[in-house]
C-alpha cells in the first residue's frame, strides 16, 4: 500500500502545474496512461516537475539506445530491490524489442554481476593497475 495518496484525473486536473506534466508525460509516451509513480509524486508539484524533467532528459535520445537504457533502469532496479521499477522498466523494455531470450541472458549478467561483485568485495581484491581509468 503506498505511502502517499495516488492523485486521480480528477485531482490532477485541479493543480496546473500537475496537470501541465500528465498532458506532457501522455503526449510523449503517446498514450493517456500515467502511472502510480508520478500520481504519487503529484502530492509535491515541483517534485513532480524535477523528476520527470530529469527522467525525460536521461531516457531521451541520446549515444545509448532507448532498450540499452532500460536494462540499465532495470539493472539499477535489481541492485536497490525495488519492484515497481523493475516491472515497469521490463514493461518498458519489452516494448522497445527487448525479447524473452534476451531477458534470460540479461538477467543471467546482472546475477553474474552480482555474485562476483560480493566475491571481490568479500574478498577486497585490489585493483589491477591495468584496470584504473584515468590514471
Amino acid at each position: 500500500m503506498a505511502t502517499v495518496k495516488l492523485l486521480s484525473d480528477a485531482e490532477a486536473e485541479a493543480d496546473p502545474r500537475v496537470r501541465a506534466v500528465f498532458a506532457d508525460i501522455r503526449a510523449t509516451r503517446g498514450s493517456d496512461f500515467v502511472n502510480n509513480f508520478w500520481r504519487g509524486l503529484a502530492n509535491d508539484p515541483g517534485l513532480l516537475e524535477r523528476t520527470w524533467a530529469s527522467l525525460k532528459t536521461v531516457m531521451g535520445p541520446g549515444s545509448l539506445d532507448p532498450l540499452t537504457k532500460e536494462l540499465v533502469y532495470i539493472a539499477v532496479s535489481i541492485a536497490n530491490g525495488c519492484p515497481y521499477c523493475i516491472h515497469s522498466h521490463t514493461a518498458a523494455a519489452g516494448a522497445k524489442g527487448l525479447t524473452q531470450e534476451q531477458h534470460g541472458e540479461f538477467l543471467a549478467v546482472v546475477g553474474m554481476a552480482n555474485q562476483t561483485n560480493a566475491l571481490v568485495n568479500g574478498m577486497q581484491i585490489p585493483v589491477d593497475a591495468a584496470f584504473k581509468v584515468g590514471e
